[in-house]
């Protein structure tokens, strides 16, 4: 290569650089307390390109510090523990409801719908705890899990109404399934 061709790669280059540096003030750290343009010198007060320490702190936003709880291993382990009890219950009791559907046992037809409406309920929580987050959906997410509560209520009051004045969810299900 020529060194007229690497002086004119030089030039263009040196001239790329340039157009970028004009363009983008250089920010020098903070114990200097100055920042340099390219083109001129500003004055540390009046350049709105300043370094601020620790970067511009807006309250009221994501950049607002969080304050966290006190760590503790049981948080949320209650709860885990409660649905994995309940769903492995679930197996025994339907079994066990249906094995003596034939005779009047209300109280395990009554735990075994009661079960599975809490069961409904925890798992629809999950899904609106997920998927629709207050701070997300601000005015959804809370009717919707107020909605869910309700209607966890109104089934839970039918469930025992049918279960006490009618034949029951087991006596239902038999019926159904040698219809």
């Amino acid at each position: 290569m020529s060194s007229t061709m690497l002086f004119q790669q030089s030039s263009v280059a040196t001239r790329l650089l340039s157009k970028q540096i004009t363009s983008r003030p250089l920010i020098l750290p903070a114990r200097l307390h100055t920042s340099i343009h390219v083109k001129g010198a500003v004055a540390s007060g009046s350049d709105p390109y300043r370094y601020i320490p620790g970067g511009p702190v807006l309250p009221g936003t994501v950049n607002e510090a969080t304050t966290f709880p006190e760590p503790n291993r049981s948080h949320g382990s209650h709860h885990w523990a409660f649905e994995r009890l309940l769903s492995v219950a679930l197996l025994p009791m339907t079994a066990s409801a249906f094995v003596m559907s034939s005779s009047p046992h209300p109280v395990v037809d009554g735990l075994l719908a009661m079960s599975l409406v809490i069961h409904s309920h925890i798992g629809f929580d999950s899904v609106v705890v997920d998927y629709l987050d207050k701070r997300k959906f601000p005015m959804l997410g809370p009717v919707v899990k107020w909605a869910l509560r309700a209607t966890t209520a109104t089934v839970l009051v039918g469930v025992y109404q049918f279960n006490t004045t009618d034949i029951g969810l087991t006596e239902l299900i038999a019926r159904v399934w040698h219809a």
